[in-house]
């Protein structure tokens, strides 16, 4: 009897510790999703596109009026907003940078997505929606407490004729960090996050066998990182997924696979720091990609909130310990 006694005693501090380390998990990870709002993200995407004119290189005015609205939005939230100007054959350019969390002295961490577009389009999704992304970030990380200063990027120049030259905004900004010694501990480009299917066989991929593991259907977002990817790409990612604001795919793949470089994390790469792209992969899904036909109302802003809402997850949490052995473990995964 007391042999049963004290079984019951020890299955009891079993059962006792097992909450406790649950509950201490639990405590660690930042659950204030402090939800992304589809009418603000709307307004946002409203501002961008439909001005008079289009916002590419060649039209300062349209170019610089949306540059202004990004550091408008910017200023409302942020510890610092500043213009990081550059000239590109004496006609001045800007990238529109804010800084969150600037007291912490950890490495940066840094969120960025291409205002420009290639030629005279709207461009909703590319790349409206990924600017979007990073004004609602910005609000959402009002005064929350992090773990690492963030700073929130908006890049001109991504478009061509500049994609792949010095002249990229992102490569202005990636540069200057390296110049100046400052430590990044990794990079991330929203780019293209707004266009979504259901429909069966609206997805492509550069491999046909690759249609056999993330089907056919356009209805996820991809994390895209390249084979070798570092610290902050793998906690990133892992919290990314552990949200579960919307479908989630993620590819590791060599850089040279056509479309794992297309965005703005290439610079990054260039520059020896840890990257990835957030991405509904772009023409291989959204056939409006560089087209007249990519307005806004091609947008599913209901999954576009949810991959905001990821970001933030992913940015409020990429130092906690995650407790996905024990969520996993309930939830049967692995």
């Amino acid at each position: 009897m007391r042999i049963k006694n004290l079984k019951d005693k020890n299955a009891d501090i079993r059962n006792s510790l097992k909450c406790f380390i649950i509950a201490v998990c639990m405590i660690n990870v930042n659950n204030s999703f402090s939800q992304s709002d589809t009418l603000l993200i709307e307004k946002h995407l409203t501002a961008i596109t439909k001005t008079d004119g289009f916002r590419n290189y060649e039209n300062l005015p349209v170019l610089h009026q949306v540059a202004d609205y990004i550091h408008s939005v910017f200023s409302r939230y942020a510890d610092t907003t500043y213009f990081q100007t550059y000239k590109v054959e004496g006609v001045e350019y800007k990238n529109v940078v804010c800084r969150f969390g600037s007291e912490i002295q950890k490495p940066l961490i840094v969120a960025g997505a291409h205002y420009d577009v290639c030629g005279e389009q709207e461009g909703a999704d590319d790349n409206a929606s990924g600017v979007v992304g990073i004004l609602e970030l910005a609000r959402m990380l009002h005064g929350k407490q992090l773990s690492r200063p963030v700073e929130l990027v908006a890049y001109t120049l991504e478009e061509p004729p500049f994609f792949r030259t010095p002249q990229m905004g992102s490569y202005i900004h990636a540069h200057n960090l390296k110049k100046n010694n400052i430590p990044v501990y990794g990079m991330v480009a929203l780019e293209m996050i707004g266009y979504f299917s259901e429909e069966g066989g609206s997805q492509d991929y550069p491999v046909k066998p690759m249609k056999l593991f993330y089907g056919s259907k356009g209805n996820y977002i991809l994390l895209l990182r390249r084979s070798g990817s570092g610290e902050f790409v793998n906690n990133f990612s892992s919290w990314f997924d552990d949200s579960e604001t919307v479908n989630t795919r993620g590819l590791k793949a060599p850089a040279k696979l056509e479309g794992v470089d297309f965005s703005d994390h290439l610079n990054y790469w260039k520059m020896g720091f840890d990257a990835l792209m957030v991405t509904n992969t772009a023409f291989y899904r959204n056939k409006n990609y560089h087209q007249t036909t990519d307005i806004m109302a091609t947008l599913d802003i209901q999954k576009m909130s949810g991959v905001i809402d990821a970001v933030y997850f992913a940015l409020m949490n990429i130092d906690n310990v995650r407790p996905s052995k024990i969520s996993r473990m309930k939830k049967g995964k692995k």
